[in-house]
């Protein structure tokens, strides 16, 4: 299974860059894994909220392709244990054939970025910036990968 995670706005601090780096280095020995980046728009202060959700929208709803699963990083989402994480990326592995996961802007997704989505997932109730949750959700996904490989890196 393809997964990919789209960010909106590149990974600003080189030492979250850095270490998102190395993870996506790692996932890609247990299955094929990529971040596309949607830039930043241009003009954002000239923007409200809602014209500048939308806008972020049209760009990644543009990045999904058609026959991707697609699962939102949200606050109101689903929250998850590693290893419930790592038995839910189980199944979607042996239902889907493209899994998407989103990342949105600093104001969250348009409504038609949530029509799209497929479901949600939180990593915390706790409010986490952007460069924190792009590090925290590689690192995850890492570790559903060695957990469902039965490796060492996770510990009960």
């Amino acid at each position: 299974m393809k997964t990919t995670l789209i960010l909106v706005g590149k990974t600003a601090d080189r030492l979250f860059a850095t270490a998102i780096d190395d993870y996506v280095g790692r996932i890609n020995h247990y299955m094929p894994f990529e971040i596309k980046v949607i830039p930043e728009l241009k003009n954002s202060k000239s923007l409200s909220e809602s014209q500048q959700k939308e806008k972020e929208g049209e760009l990644i709803l543009k990045s999904i392709e058609d026959k991707s699963t697609v699962i939102l990083l949200d606050e109101r989402g689903k929250e998850m244990r590693s290893v419930e994480f790592a038995s839910w990326l189980a199944n979607r592995q042996q239902t889907s054939r493209q899994l998407t996961f989103v990342i949105g802007g600093p104001y969250g997704f348009s409504d038609a970025v949530y029509e799209r989505a497929d479901g949600k997932i939180s990593l915390s109730k706790m409010t986490l910036s952007h460069q924190m949750v792009r590090l925290v959700f590689t690192e995850q996904i890492y570790r559903a990968c060695t957990i469902m490989r039965g490796e060492p890196y996770h510990h009960e």
